[in-house]
């Protein structure tokens, strides 16, 4: 498992004991035990991408959670979820602006025109590939849903 962000968050479980910050400190613990679970399964240590990843599942998780306890009418329960993912974002890099996506696929889809693409609708799964690649790169975070909505949009011009 990558080092760095391992040691960060037993660094930060350590300082959330020192000033008895229970939340902080069960969410940092479930998100070791996340991590640690995902090594085991896949019987090797994580690479830093993986152990991102899961941290963008953990992250997924608690959206769906907080949607589930807004519907079901018990904002206590959804309010400590919106916690979670607070403490859970802190290890995450820095979510892409709805304007940065924009321009970003924008780009993309520029470069794969002039390499002689003809892009439409059906085109929709290379497209996505492309951007979600250029995403990775740029080393920000995306919401899926929001850069396939951007995808959908520029295809249809």
């Amino acid at each position: 498992m990558e080092a760095g962000l391992v040691e960060k968050i037993q660094r930060d479980m350590v300082a959330a004991m020192k000033q008895r910050a229970a939340d902080r400190l069960s969410t940092l613990r479930m998100v070791k035990a996340a991590l640690k679970n995902k090594e085991i399964d896949q019987r090797a240590p994580l690479t830093e991408a993986q152990a991102l990843q899961v941290l963008g599942t953990l992250i997924k998780q608690r959206k769906d959670s907080i949607e589930q306890f807004t519907q079901g009418n018990r904002p206590e329960l959804a309010a400590r979820e919106q916690a979670e993912i607070a403490v859970i974002e802190e290890y995450m890099p820095r979510s892409a602006s709805q304007d940065e996506l924009q321009d970003l696929v924008r780009s993309v889809l520029a470069e794969m025109r002039a390499g002689g693409a003809a892009l439409g609708a059906k085109e929709m799964g290379s497209a996505m590939k492309a951007v979600q690649a250029r995403i990775q790169a740029a080393g920000i975070r995306a919401d899926g849903r929001m850069v396939s909505e951007l995808v959908k949009a520029e295809l249809a011009k």
